[in-house]
């Protein structure tokens, strides 16, 4: 049994190759070296599995005849052709809900240090200008925080802004029930509008995509706050750059980007502005059980048993 990986990470990594054969091809680094190795193991590949960075595209599954399951080690599954999947009858699986907790965290991390300027504070402290600085911030206890898609992770996050008093407010296509005590909002525009904190919480989709624009941003305005835990093609980053430069927006906490792993240099030199390397399901507890539940799909569709949690 073979499976091919790109990009896979420490537990990941162990827990596969107790399993299977173990091939580590990564795509966007080492493209001729993959495109070599893909010419002369092509026939034996029968799993691919990919992560947030890597997955499996159109032109990837045409090179493997063979290829019978794509398990992603991620929540979101944007980076795999799905319809080519349905069309070739080749099975897909993520990681849902084992890291929800995690990436809450982050998101409500991010807010607090955006709002209470928690690193260009730190920086000052280690250089030495406490005694000739201000340290000024913002609030964060009490500030409606808007959520663009009110899943696990939104609900997540929802539920801890609650607990620092902040009211809520969110976006969807349409009311959902769990948020009976939230306030509904018909546009992300309308949301922007009313909300100091704007999180984006969705997958990544066709319609999903540069979901906060121009307009969007405009309406959170010079006071507001946006928070991107989900993923970085949400944001139209040329008009968020734009906007934090020009003062049009109040700050912006990020945990993903558009072209990752480059995150525009223009962002490095803001103190309005927090940066991670897309680190929201990255602590030991939930990348462990993302990699067992990888390794959970990979076996149960080898030995004909219901996958764990399916997509395709």
């Amino acid at each position: 049994m073979t499976c091919s990986s790109v990009q896979v990470q420490p537990y990941l990594l162990e827990a596969l190759e107790e399993k299977f054969t173990l091939h580590k091809l990564d795509t966007t680094t080492e493209p001729d070296k993959a495109a070599r190795f893909l010419r002369t193991h092509r026939d034996s590949i029968r799993a691919v599995v990919g992560t947030a960075f890597v997955g499996a595209d159109a032109e990837l599954i045409d090179q493997l005849p063979n290829l019978e399951i794509v398990s992603s080690y991620s929540v979101g599954v944007d980076k795999i052709d799905l319809a080519k999947c349905k069309e070739k009858g080749i099975r897909v699986t993520n990681c849902p809900d084992v890291s929800t907790d995690d990436v809450a965290d982050l998101a409500l991390g991010l807010m607090l240090a955006v709002s209470r300027r928690l690193c260009p504070i730190d920086r000052y402290v280690r250089s030495g200008l406490w005694s000739k600085l201000d340290f000024f911030s913002k609030q964060f206890s009490g500030k409606t925080v808007g959520i663009i898609g009110p899943g696990n992770i939104g609900m997540a996050i929802a539920k801890r802004a609650e607990a620092f008093g902040c009211p809520i407010s969110y976006f969807s296509r349409s009311q959902k029930p769990a948020c009976i005590n939230y306030n509904y909002c018909p546009t992300v525009v309308d949301l922007a509008a009313n909300c100091d904190i704007l999180v984006v919480a969705c997958a990544l989709t066709p319609d999903t995509r540069h979901i906060i624009n121009r307009d969007v941003i405009d309406a959170l305005g010079p006071e507001g706050v946006l928070v991107n835990i989900g993923r970085g093609p949400h944001v139209d980053e040329a008009e968020l750059v734009s906007a934090l430069l020009e003062g049009r927006l109040g700050g912006a906490g990020l945990d993903v980007f558009q072209d990752e792993p480059n995150v525009p240099e223009e962002l490095f030199k803001l103190d309005n502005v927090v940066l991670m390397p897309h680190v929201g399901s990255a602590t030991v507890e939930a990348r462990k059980a993302m990699a067992d539940l990888v390794v959970g799909n990979l076996e149960a569709h080898f030995l004909n048993k219901p996958l764990l949690t399916p997509v395709v």
